[in-house]
């Protein structure tokens, strides 16, 4: 396996962890506590990071950290279940699925990538292929859950974005970059808790089992491995890969909860996850023209940095 085939592989295990969280919060979560899960996820996953890494933004990066955080955490977590419990899941999920062409079109502003029809025809092929797994027939329309959807995609893609500009500081790992916008994040999300959904409800084993589960696996190890990714893919090939979360969920939802997968689910499924690996393909370059004196001139392939695309689709709830 290439190095990026690895990469490729480890960032891909995040949006297919975070297909799994509409089963854990079904099944092993209170209900309707939407902000509690979202603080219950990212707070302690971030405390714990910080613990572990024992490291503190320094200068610039003290609001840089708090800026991504509020974006890739804050702001996308309650966004993102606003929207979940006013759109039936899967129209929350294509409207989500709009993140990879905010990514191209943020790439382009921020990153200066011009996004190419390549691109941009497999971000399109993406959501094409999620809306045929998850979108039912008779799927009601709700304008304010469906600008939460497209806000929450929004946020997540500039998050996404600015995490590629930025990089990380000197001496700094992935894992304590992680820590302090999950931490951010959740601190972010606290008051809204608090004042929103009142105080903490009660607590059964099963309930900590599922957010020990959230904290740890879903949100922690794999933001990591999704923020690593960006770092090393480029903001718009990680993006790509988001598809593999309504996919992950449809197959647990058909696999564990008796959900019907017909033949329209499983195209689709073909569609997004073509459009998935096209996303990782680097194009090869053609090699320039000889010189006119006869000397040949040697060139070197471009490193994938190309705009292609993803989503923390969000019919995930992440």
């Amino acid at each position: 396996m290439s190095r990026k085939a690895a990469v490729v592989a480890l960032t891909a295990l995040a949006p297919i962890s975070w297909g799994s969280t509409y089963f854990v919060t079904t099944e092993f979560l209170p209900p309707d506590r939407p902000l509690f899960t979202g603080l219950m996820r990212a707070l302690p996953a971030g405390l714990l990071l910080l613990a572990l890494t024992r490291k503190l933004p320094k200068g610039a990066w003290w609001w840089k950290a708090a800026v991504l955080g509020a974006l890739n955490i804050g702001a996308f977590f309650p966004l993102l279940f606003l929207a979940a419990y006013r759109l039936p899941g899967g129209l929350a999920a294509v409207v989500g699925s709009a993140g990879p062409l905010f990514v191209v079109g943020l790439a382009a502003l921020v990153l200066g990538d011009r996004p190419t029809l390549r691109s941009l025809l497999t971000a399109v092929a993406a959501a094409f292929g999620v809306s045929l797994v998850v979108l039912k027939a008779g799927a009601a329309f709700d304008l304010v859950g469906v600008g939460a959807g497209l806000l929450s995609a929004l946020s997540m893609s500039a998050g996404v974005v600015l995490t590629k500009r930025w990089g990380r500081p000197e001496g700094v790992g992935a894992l304590a970059l992680t820590g302090w916008q999950l931490t951010a994040g959740g601190l972010v999300i606290l008051p809204l808790a608090l004042a929103i959904e009142g105080a903490l409800p009660a607590l059964t084993g099963t309930h900590m089992a599922g957010y020990a589960y959230l904290a740890l696996g879903n949100t922690a190890v794999s933001y990591f491995l999704w923020f690593r990714g960006i770092e090393r893919l480029g903001a718009s090939s990680a993006t790509l890969l988001g598809p593999l979360s309504p996919i992950t969920a449809a197959v647990i939802g058909w696999a564990a909860l008796g959900q019907a997968l017909g033949p329209v689910q499983v195209l689709g499924m073909v569609i997004a996850f073509g459009a998935t690996v096209a996303g990782q393909l680097t194009p090869r370059t053609a090699a320039p023209a000889p010189a006119p004196t006869g000397k040949v001139f040697g060139f070197s392939e471009r490193n994938g940095q190309e705009v292609s695309m993803d989503l923390e689709v969000s019919g995930m709830r992440r």
